[in-house]
């Protein structure tokens, strides 16, 4: 037996080095052996045996244009500060453990801060210090370690996916073929003893073989080059049973052509692949729809403050941004756009794209990427580059917010796995014992098992039936990150609200103001420092301070969390926040904001929330919930929660963000799957924390990257009603599996028993893709209605 190369598994056939007890084919698999051991990362070889990729032996000189300042801002998608992140395209990426070594580069090289592997796209986008690391040294890296990055002006151009204009080709030159196939297959149905037919019949079984020629080596060239990719890398794939189904077809009918037996089945062929490619046709073009709205509408809630030449100020949905618009970004919020700083000092912490938190300063004229996020006083800022959504997606996708992936992704992933092997060994069983009664037979059931048991009604159960749940969410305005978030939600038993801004209205409080006489000079000032706050107490004084709406300049601000923030307007340094971070003492069981004016108290304002409406019949609802609530207020309404929420597990009051964050891991500790709602900016860790994190937001201008879901506060009494939909995609998913199941289960019996036609074998094949699809959408539909008003 041939030996095989330790790292790549390959066959040995010239060189053969043996080093640590081990044989390699090359020195570049014996090398990355040596990196990846003697960086402790030889779990490599234990995820997956005989998963490496052959080191390229290429020069890699041909990396070094990346260099160019013009090329290298091109290809990169972010760079400053010192942080570069890049994605390149890799299509040798093909199973667990090259997602698991590619992941852990930084490890290897502590010049890459991060790295992280989209599988489905075979990219891997990479964090790295420009200053010690060249973009072309990174691609050498690479492709010494096996994985060399494919750069073209394709991938630099970063173009979204779209459905491939050679997939259409394929389908219309099967669709030709097999309606001129049938054509000329006619007479060999009805022709009989015919002498005419008979002097031509040769003439046309060799149009059909041209025809089905094309078909074979052109229509169904995507199969082969799927099957042999995943054979090259140790890998029985789902399209290995289809393309021997083609062979069987395509040379049994060459076989009866030649030997005058038959006209053998080029016709059937034809119709396989062109109902094939139909089924493949509608699933990617359906997906791409799917993609689409992940990509763009679950941004929807994301509006920002659109500042007119004349100092109007309107909140306005991201999507609306046109190049050459003024917004206003206050502290904490992302920068949604590539812009330039008009007004302003900017202080960007780009930790949301850099998964590090060193702060850029910028004046008026630099220019501020998206997903940066100010930490400091308002900017006002002009638009350069139109809103690009995808982008944005792929940030809150970033490896730093994910969260463990879930049951049915794994589910789907291991019926996959073994489905291939046994269809082909039901196969074999078939076609031995059909060979001992009918040869001729033995080829239609082989061919018709080959062709029915294709699984693609299985693969498409989860995508579809979740992609439609997202949709019908994202319409009621409850915007979940992805699909996996559904299935972490359908298994919440916890649920931790925040009291402030979350069950509380944030723009409806009762205030009273306690102290000295304020002046219109301090209270504008004060309602301009007000302005630069996020909190829902800040948002809720800012409205009930009547004063012109005049904004000023504010300097010097400083924001401490939880607590309150202070800065400079017109010169005098003003103090918002907690009594103790004003120097004060407070009130017991009262909430209040109070202001100093440099070292003078002037006053504080008292605030008696106003909860939203419907709550109690919501926590009636939510009875099989552990219910918590969590406030940074003290106890004074401790007894009007106890009212609203007869069944809550625990309530704590006087909470910094880090205590919130410490007692969603303590439930977690407990075994329990939790759910946190808040504003997403002081619960930002205890949102990114919990099983789910749900970002509340009022005026959909807040947005916090470690959330999962982004939530209208108008929705939350209906919360119930999105736990149970989540539930119910569960069960929809399930079914599918079952109905597709029972496809092939159905199919298979009827082809091992030799009473399925292969022509019949693939409509009948795309029909269960149909059936699951269409099982999906009204059961979507229907569950959906239940609980809301459909919108169409």
């Amino acid at each position: 037996m041939a030996e095989q190369c330790f790292h790549c598994g390959q066959k040995i056939d010239k060189e053969r080095l043996l080093f640590d007890d081990k044989i390699f084919c090359c020195n570049g698999c014996q090398s990355v052996y040596e990196i990846l051991n003697f960086h402790n990362l030889d779990n490599f070889y234990n995820i997956n045996q005989r998963s490496g990729v052959r080191p390229s032996n290429e020069n890699n000189s041909q990396f070094d244009y990346l260099d160019t300042p013009e090329i290298f801002t091109k290809v990169v998608d972010f760079s400053e500060g010192g942080t570069t992140l890049v994605t390149f395209k890799i299509p040798v990426i093909h199973c667990s453990s090259c997602i698991w070594l590619l992941e852990s580069l930084h490890t290897i090289n502590n010049k890459i801060k991060y790295s992280q592997v989209n599988f489905t796209r075979k990219t891997l986008q990479v964090s790295f210090k420009e200053e010690e690391l060249k973009l072309s040294e990174l691609a050498k890296f690479l492709t010494n370690l096996g994985y060399k990055p494919i750069i073209n002006l394709e991938t630099a151009e970063k173009k979204h996916d779209k459905l491939d204009k050679g997939l259409l080709i394929k389908l219309a030159v099967a669709g030709f073929a097999f309606g001129n196939g049938m054509f000329f297959s006619f007479p060999e149905y009805v022709s009989g003893d015919d002498v005419w037919f008979h002097s031509y019949k040769h003439l046309f079984r060799v149009i059909l073989f041209l025809l089905a020629t094309a078909v074979v080596f052109y229509s169904a060239s995507d199969y082969y080059k799927s099957a042999w990719y995943g054979l090259k890398n140790k890998i029985i794939n789902i399209d290995v049973p289809i393309v021997l189904g083609i062979f069987v077809l395509y040379g049994r009918s060459i076989y009866e052509v030649v030997t005058d037996y038959g006209p053998g089945y080029f016709d059937t062929l034809c119709g396989l692949l062109f109902f094939m490619l139909l089924g493949k046709t509608f699933q990617k073009r359906t997906y791409n729809t799917l993609s689409y709205d992940r990509d763009y509408k679950s941004f929807y809630p994301i509006a920002v403050t659109k500042v007119d030449f004349d100092g109007k100020q309107d909140n306005i949905l991201l999507s609306d941004l046109a190049v050459g618009d003024r917004i206003m970004v206050r502290n904490q919020e992302i920068i949604p756009v590539d812009s330039i700083l008009i007004k302003g000092e900017g202080n960007i912490d780009n930790s949301f794209i850099t998964g590090e938190s060193a702060h850029i300063s910028k004046k008026p004229g630099d220019k501020i990427f998206a997903g940066g996020k100010q930490t400091g006083s308002i900017l006002e800022l002009e638009v350069i580059k139109s809103v690009d959504q995808s982008y944005l997606t792929q940030l809150w996708n970033k490896e730093a917010f994910k969260k463990m992936d879930t049951g049915l992704d794994t589910l789907t992933n291991t019926i996959s796995k073994y489905f291939t092997f046994i269809i082909l060994g039901i196969t074999l069983f078939a076609g031995i014992y059909w060979s001992t009664i009918d040869m001729e037979k033995m080829f239609q059931v082989v061919s018709a098992i080959l062709i029915v048991a294709c699984p693609c009604a299985l693969a498409l159960s989860a995508p579809f039936t979740f992609g439609h749940i997202m949709r019908i969410l994202g319409r009621n305005n409850f915007y979940v990150k992805d699909t996996l978030t559904i299935e972490r939600l359908a298994k919440v038993d916890t649920l931790v609200f925040d009291k402030t801004g979350t069950i509380t209205e944030s723009k409806k409080s009762n205030i009273n103001y306690i102290g000295s006489e304020i002046e219109d000079f301090d209270l504008r000032n004060i309602k301009s420092l007000l302005k630069n706050s996020n909190h829902p107490l800040s948002k809720s004084l800012y409205n009930f301070i009547e004063v012109n709406d005049d904004y000023f300049e504010v300097e010097d601000f400083e924001e401490i969390s939880g607590k309150g923030y202070q800065a400079k307007v017109r010169g005098i340094n003003y103090k918002i926040g907690s009594a103790s971070f004003v120097g004060e003492k407070s009130q017991d069981l009262e909430t209040a904001v109070y202001i100093k004016k440099d070292e003078t108290f002037i006053g504080k304002f008292t605030f008696k929330n106003e909860y939203r409406n419907n709550l109690s019949q919501l926590f009636k609802n939510l009875k099989n919930y552990a219910i918590n609530i969590l406030s940074g207020d003290n106890s004074s309404e401790k007894p009007i929660l106890e009212k609203l929420i007869p069944n809550v597990s625990e309530m704590k009051f006087n909470q910094n963000p880090e205590n919130k964050l410490d007692f969603i891991k303590e439930l977690q500790d407990k075994g329990q799957k939790v759910a946190m709602l808040g504003d997403g900016l002081n619960d930002a860790g205890a949102l990114k924390q919990s099983n789910v994190g749900i970002a509340i937001s009022d005026d959909s201008n807040s947005f916090t990257p470690s959330s999962d879901v982004i939530m209208n506060g108008e929705k939350i009494p209906e919360l119930d009603k999105f736990l149970a939909l989540s539930k119910d995609a569960i069960m929809i998913v399930k079914i599918t599996f079952i109905i597709s199941l029972c496809y092939n289960v159905i199919g298979v019996s009827f082809a091992v028993s030799g009473h399925m036609h292969p022509l019949f074998a693939a409509i009948f094949m795309p029909l269960s893709s149909v059936t699951v699809v269409t099982f999906t959408t009204l059961s979507t539909w229907l569950r959906s209605s239940k609980y809301f008003k459909i919108k169409i």
